[in-house]
């Protein structure tokens, strides 16, 4: 087990209220929901196992009607509680979460205004009430970070978002490329370059720069994959850190995965996941499935892996480079 503070994510639910083209979850109805009983067991287990930081996903978290009693239970276990939202619901729940112990909340933008954000969402109001419950959250003192999907569709406007954002006092900002079964095109990758290069080449004094790698790769080499063949920049080899750190929780299948990356890749590809819920009852998060599971992705991960996240390439990189990053990195 790592000695480092490890994240786990949880999705606790898979109903939305958005219609992303680009997500399997787009207004779905599903009625699970993941309960403060459930979590309340896990507990134990997940300090056990070195837990520091908690993250609900979905689905659209804030859908969720006891999403502040869950954030609640862990602030009292010692867990620094994070959310990741579309953000339309944002305004009128920042209060209760700050109230409820809220560390950092995470707002899916991706364009620079509603012209874009809110029609690729196809969700009118999402953009303006991300943006407004940021505000609301660096006001109350909660970490506000924004996580952008980037392609072909909007990276000319990265410049202008990145001006947005830092206007707005976020504090970090994930830009990953849009992950689709299919080929991303760019007709010119040398524009994309010249577009998105001096976002991450800006001044940090004044500029809120991305974390982790560039979407389109640092190297030659992992620029000549993403453009050629849409495989994004991963961990550098020989190993990835990241599944040292990482427990993805995906309690209505009973499946925990080395990586919040891998459960929305193909089957073949996640190997599966591993269970938690033993035959016995036990939730495990630590058993020798997911320590098999753990083990071939950070011994494979940096060869097999194509859709791995900006943030979660530069996160192992920087492990491997300094032996520990600061908190909220990944």
């Amino acid at each position: 087990m790592s000695e480092r503070e490890r994240y786990l994510f949880i999705r606790i639910l898979e109903a939305c209220n958005a219609d992303c083209f680009m997500c399997e979850y787009g207004l779905s109805r599903d009625v699970f929901r993941y309960t403060p009983e459930m979590f309340a067991e896990l507990l134990p287990e997940a300090r056990r196992v070195g837990v520091g930081f908690v993250r609900f996903t979905g689905g659209e978290p804030l859908m969720h009607g006891d999403v502040e009693e869950l954030v609640r239970l862990g602030t009292e276990h010692g867990m620094r509680m994070s959310i990741i939202t579309n953000g339309m619901m944002l305004p009128r729940k920042i209060e209760a979460l700050h109230d409820a112990g809220l560390a950092q909340i995470i707002v899916s933008l991706d364009g620079a205004g509603p012209e874009t954000h809110d029609v690729f969402r196809r969700s009118p109001g999402m953009f303006a009430n991300g943006l407004e419950g940021l505000r609301r959250a660096a006001a109350l003192g909660i970490l506000p970070r924004v996580n952008t999907v980037v392609g072909p569709h909007n990276f000319a406007e990265m410049p202008r978002l990145q001006r947005v954002l830092t206007d707005a006092g976020v504090q970090q900002w994930e830009l990953s490329a849009i992950k689709l079964n299919r080929h991303i095109a760019y007709p010119d990758p040398d524009e994309v370059r010249r577009t998105c290069d001096p976002i991450y080449d800006a001044d940090p004094a004044t500029n809120l720069i991305p974390l982790g790698r560039r979407f389109y790769g640092d190297t030659p080499g992992e620029q000549e994959l993403y453009f050629g063949e849409s495989i994004t920049p991963r961990a550098s080899e020989p190993l990835c850190q990241l599944v040292d750190d990482v427990i993805y929780l995906d309690p209505k299948n009973n499946r925990a995965f080395g990586c919040s990356c891998l459960p929305h890749r193909s089957e073949d590809e996640v190997r599966g996941g591993s269970p938690v819920r033993q035959p016995d009852g036990r939730q495990w998060l630590d058993s020798p499935s997911f320590r098999r599971h753990q083990d071939y992705f950070r011994d494979n991960g940096p060869s097999v892996c194509t859709g791995c996240s900006t943030t979660a390439a530069g996160y192992s990189d920087d492990v491997a480079r300094l032996g520990a990053v600061p908190a909220w990195q990944f």
